[in-house]
Order: structure tokens, then sequence, then C-alpha cells
């Protein structure tokens, strides 16, 4: 992972816009024609007019003419506030670009650190989110069981189809998340001797119990310092006599686990 940067320019009036307004103006004053500029840059003739309006209104000058008549029939030019701004940029950006480089060459030993913060940029409605690496892929007739080796060493599985497999780009080693939803999380307290047929079961210890007027979210520390959050009612609660440092079982079916990668 490498860290990236983006430059917004802002002018007196407040935000002037992104790269793509910025790569407009530079080819406007190579190409002296908004409709080849915008061609160069994927905009629409009508996208391109628009832009050049809005930044002409956010600056403190005009920085785009039209040119009318003349040798070349007319066409679009940057005033020379434009140019400067252009040039500015490019200063900008070569600078931005290098202090990037910079970086990511001073930092290359925290690869694993940056991975992590990626991590956070995740955003789903699943409560639990479990980083790990992918230790075994067992292909079926229809879907495949993946298992998914947490930090900690624990294991999840998780069933996902033949076509997910191919598209996440999952092999043994590879990087992913499994999420899952707290109410698909079953919790369990004295199970020795118990059978039961859900793939997932992660014992730990209770740490803590947050009670609603209906449900409780329970949370379970397992190995490895990993933690599960569940959501029982609290007649199931007051059943199981659940307790903070009480020991508990998180159980939920491979069906449950939905993996996702990140880029």
């Amino acid at each position: 992972m490498r860290i990236q940067s983006s430059l917004t320019v802002e002018a007196t009036h407040g935000t002037f816009g992104s790269r793509r307004w910025m790569e407009l103006l530079t080819a406007i004053g190579s190409e002296a024609s908004i409709a080849a500029a915008a061609r160069s840059v994927g905009l629409s003739y009508k996208a391109a007019w628009d832009a050049v309006d809005a930044m002409n209104n956010l600056a403190d000058a005009p920085l785009v003419e039209r040119v009318v008549g003349g040798k070349g029939g007319g066409g679009t030019r940057l005033t020379p506030d434009g140019e400067r701004l252009v040039a500015t940029w490019r200063e900008v950006e070569a600078q931005n670009a290098r202090f990037v480089e910079m970086l990511n060459e001073r930092i290359a030993h925290a690869g694993r650190d940056l991975d992590i913060i990626g991590r956070f940029a995740m955003l789903t409605s699943a409560r639990n989110h479990l980083a790990g690496r992918i230790a075994r892929i067992t292909r079926g007739a229809v879907n495949d069981e993946v298992e998914l080796e947490l930090g900690g060493g624990g294991r999840i599985v998780a069933i996902v189809t033949h076509e997910s497999t191919a598209s996440m780009g999952l092999a043994i080693g590879t990087k992913a998340i499994a999420l899952v939803k707290a109410s698909s999380v079953i919790v369990g307290t004295d199970l020795e001797g118990v059978k039961l047929s859900t793939r997932n079961q992660l014992a730990g210890t209770v740490v803590r119990i947050d009670r609603g007027a209906v449900n409780t979210e329970v949370v379970i520390d397992v190995d490895g310092g990993n933690s599960i959050a569940a959501i029982v009612t609290n007649a199931s609660a007051e059943r199981l006599a659940l307790s903070e440092g009480k020991p508990a079982t998180a159980l939920f079916k491979a069906s449950s686990v939905i993996l996702a990668v990140t880029p």
C-alpha cells in the first residue's frame, strides 16, 4: 500500500475545484480550444463550459476568455490570471509529488500499518469486522468454503460462490476481512460436550453487556485479541446469566459470513 495525495485549489470565495478542473485549464492553455480541451480530459463540451463558468465565478478574476474572430476564427484561451494559476498548480503538484514520493520511501517499512489504516476506510452495516489471511479454500459443486486465519490465530469459515472467489481474486495467503452481523451471532454457555452444526464457534469471555429495552448487545473477547458482538434478547441474556467475565462462545454459520477484500 502507498500513500497518495490529491490536490484541491481554494480561491478567496471557497473551494475552487478538483484535479479535473485544473487539467481542463491546462488543456485549454495548450489547445486554445475548449472542445479539444474537453476531449483531452474526458468531459463533454457542455460539462467543460459549465466548469469554466464555475471557475470564472469562483476566481477573483476570469481565468478563461472567449476569442472572437481573428486568423484562427476564434477560440478560447487562458487569461494572464489563468496562466498564472496553471503555472502555480504545476509547481505545487510537482512539489506535492516529490513530497509524497519521499514520504513513501521513508515509511516503506510501515506497509503493515498502512494496510490497517486502509481497512478503517471501509464502512459497512455489519457490526463485526475481522481481518486475516485466507488459509484454505475448498471448492464444491456450486460454492467454495473459504477459511480465514485471524491475526490472533483463530479461524473463521465462510461460504461463497465460485464467481465471488474468482472476482475477488481469493487465494491462499490473500488478505481478507470477514463481516458478520451481530444479529447473526448466537451466544452459548456451558457447551462442553455439546455438538452443534454451526461451523464457526469462537470461545472467549464476555467483556461488555449493553442492555436495551428489548435486546442486549454482548461483546465477547476471543483468542488473539479479537472481539465478537452479538445481539440477543433480554430474556436470553437473563436465562444465560450473562455477565462480564463469564466464559461464552460466539456461534455463527459459515453462510452468515461475508468476505471483503481491500484494494
